[in-house]
């Protein structure tokens, strides 16, 4: 039986930058993943600046700027009642976000996590855990047909919202008010594309939204995310929903009528940051998508997954040198990590709450169109997501609404 200090189950953006970190302070990690890489996962593939930043840290951006990807600088908007609003990012001129998909992305931490870790397993299955004295001190699982055990003194739950982490410890988030169902595939040749991510706010799809976030080569990852409450009290066939926007809604369909679907679609759930689970425990913590860290509004998750697995490998360096695997001490990887995130869950999802209302979208929008200063607010705060201090004052929107 091989010892680790840390155990990481699964590879994708948490798990690979929590190792990634972990790993470069000289920690023993052992890194394990269901799939082989690289490997497609269902996602918007929206980049935000949170995600630039922890890339950065980990010296990862200019390697991930060579592969496959399109710059963005700024969001594009629609109210239901058909107001288009393109906003140009402020500030710098570097891209503040980009388009990239997944398997291109996944791969890139991957193998940068890969080349540090001390072992790395694709293609195993965790099976169940080890526990000893009420703490988590290891893993069962299977590979090419064969059994191993592996213990470590912390484990870490980086295997997404349906991985076997969350649903065996009983904390993954089931709750319909706070999921999102997404449907996405991947178009060509889609008209009136440029170098901004599309959030379309079509009257059917609140609350929620219908995206388009251009690639390059002229493709385009197109999708529609709504909350599953929603979508099972309305009945919505959110694949049907799709190819009606597509075809018959007139903002869109002039710019689809020579597009062409090259994907399937595709659906997943994303687990909302708004249910805040118990993501730690003796000898345990949960990242990412295992931890419901998906933004209310935006859907974005892949900047708060990095930003876990940075937060848990802090607190998991001084676990260690404390030799102080406790509840109580995993419980400050939970506090530290909301403190970064809470506000803006807390605001994100207060602009959910008012997609219940069509005509505040319609109104915001249009004072959108009007105003250079609100235009700039609310790009910034979907690109930006650390800088959105505007957002979360109501004097703001007060003057935004009667101004």
């Amino acid at each position: 039986m091989e010892n680790y200090d840390v155990i990481v189950i699964g590879a994708g953006p948490s798990g690979s930058s929590c190792t990634a970190f972990l790993s470069k302070a000289g920690k023993k990690v052992l890194l394990l993943d269901r799939a082989k890489f690289p490997r497609e996962k269902i996602c918007g593939d929206g980049i935000s600046g949170r995600s630039v930043s922890v890339l950065k840290e980990l010296g990862l951006l200019k390697e991930l700027q060579t592969k496959d990807h399109k710059d963005m600088y700024g969001v594009t908007f629609s109210s239901p009642n058909g107001t288009v609003v393109p906003v140009k990012a402020a500030g710098s001129k570097d891209a503040p976000g980009f388009v990239c998909t997944r398997m291109v992305l996944d791969d890139v931490l991957f193998q940068n996590a890969k080349k540090l870790a001390t072992k790395t397993i694709e293609e195993f299955l965790v099976t169940d855990f080890i526990e000893e004295n009420g703490k988590l001190v290891g893993v069962k699982g299977t590979s090419k047909g064969k059994q191993f055990e592996y213990r470590a003194k912390v484990i870490v739950g980086a295997d997404g919202a349906a991985g076997f982490t969350a649903r065996k410890l009983g904390v993954n988030n089931s709750d319909e008010k706070h999921q999102s169902a997404g449907v996405r595939a991947y178009y060509e040749n889609v008209g009136g594309m440029g170098n901004k991510i599309e959030l379309h706010f079509v009257k059917e799809t609140l609350p929620g939204y219908f995206w388009i976030f251009p690639l390059p080569d002229g493709r385009a990852n197109v999708g529609i995310a709504i909350l599953v409450s929603h979508v099972k009290s309305k009945k919505i066939n959110l694949t049907k929903l799709l190819e009606e926007i597509t075809t018959k809604n007139p903002v869109f369909k002039e710019r689809f009528k020579d597009a062409k679907r090259s994907t399937d679609v595709r659906s997943w759930l994303l687990p909302l940051a708004t249910k805040k689970i118990r993501n730690y425990g003796n000898g345990y913590v949960l990242i990412g998508d295992a931890s419901s860290l998906i933004d209310p509004f935006t859907g974005e998750g892949i900047g708060n997954a990095l930003t876990s697995g940075k937060v848990s490998a802090q607190v998991i360096i001084e676990a260690l040198e404390q030799n102080n695997f406790s509840e109580e001490k995993f419980s400050e990887y939970h506090k530290k990590l909301y403190g970064i995130i809470q506000s803006e869950v807390n605001t994100n999802n207060n602009l959910l709450k008012m997609c219940n209302h069509p005509f505040l979208v319609d109104l915001i929008i249009g004072k959108a169109h009007r105003s250079k200063d609100i235009r700039e607010v609310i790009s910034d705060a979907i690109l930006n997501p650390d800088n959105h201090k505007n957002l979360t004052d109501p004097v703001f929107f007060v003057k935004a609404l009667f101004a």
